[in-house]
């Protein structure tokens, strides 16, 4: 049976690039629609036992998100000397590089000599390949809505900050914020108050309207935050 996979999702992102160009993630609702017209198709024609579609469209919406989010922002941070893994590379794989192993131990939590070292579950990793140690930058977890895994994300940020190696990772999200969580800072939802205080930035895929801060922006202006979070380290580990 033949399903629509990951492949053909990002041939359909790259047709909407077409026409909107650098502007295209602020379409991404529209996209995902698309792709859930398509995704049903393919359904209906081998639906899945003891599940509704909703259920069946739920869980590829998930896993599809993460791939176009991965998708857009790997070249442009290729562009900056760094490189991006996803966090189920590292968490399934016993075979990796030396290089993504560092990667691994880099980003591993130790939870003592009982419980022994677990990777935090994050779906994007960010890492400077020219630093002998691979050193880890960010992580990103990357979500529709806030309510998929916010709070998770949020006890994650405070276990890296926990632990002199990994103390530094910036921890950020990135989500279509589909349910409006992120729009106003006042009066916050419990949602908008964790990434205000727990998380370093979450940025959002849309064409609506935010109420920016500090630690709330619009998709458009990653790359330049992550310009800037290299420029820092580059400066903090220079000769002074």
């Amino acid at each position: 049976m033949k399903y629509m996979k990951s492949d053909d999702v990002i041939k359909i992102y790259e047709e909407w690039k077409k026409q909107y160009g650098a502007e295209t993630y602020k379409h991404m609702s529209e996209i995902l629609e698309e792709i859930k017209r398509r995704h049903k198709e393919d359904w209906s024609k081998h639906p899945t036992k003891k599940q509704d579609y909703e259920q069946s469209w739920r869980a590829f919406k998930g896993k599809i998100f993460e791939r176009l989010v991965q998708h857009i922002i790997t070249n442009e941070i290729k562009e900056l000397g760094l490189k991006v893994v996803n966090g189920n590379e590292l968490e399934r794989s016993n075979d990796l590089s030396n290089e993504l192993s560092k990667i691994k131990d880099n980003l591993a939590i130790n939870y003592g000599e009982e419980f022994g070292t677990f990777l935090p579950d994050v779906d994007i990793v960010i890492y400077d390949p020219d630093n002998d140690r691979s050193k880890v930058l960010v992580v990103i977890s990357s979500k529709v809505t806030l309510r998929e895994r916010i709070a998770q994300t949020g006890y994650w940020k405070f276990k890296l900050l926990q632990n002199e190696k990994t103390k530094d990772i910036k921890v950020y999200f990135i989500t279509l914020d589909e349910d409006g969580t992120l729009t106003r800072k006042k009066p916050p939802k419990k949602g908008r108050a964790i990434v205000e205080v727990d998380l370093d930035c979450t940025y959002v895929l849309t064409e609506e309207k935010i109420e920016e801060s500090d630690k709330v922006k619009l998709f458009e202006h990653f790359i330049d935050d992550l310009k800037e979070l290299l420029k820092n380290e580059k400066n903090k580990n220079s000769p002074s």
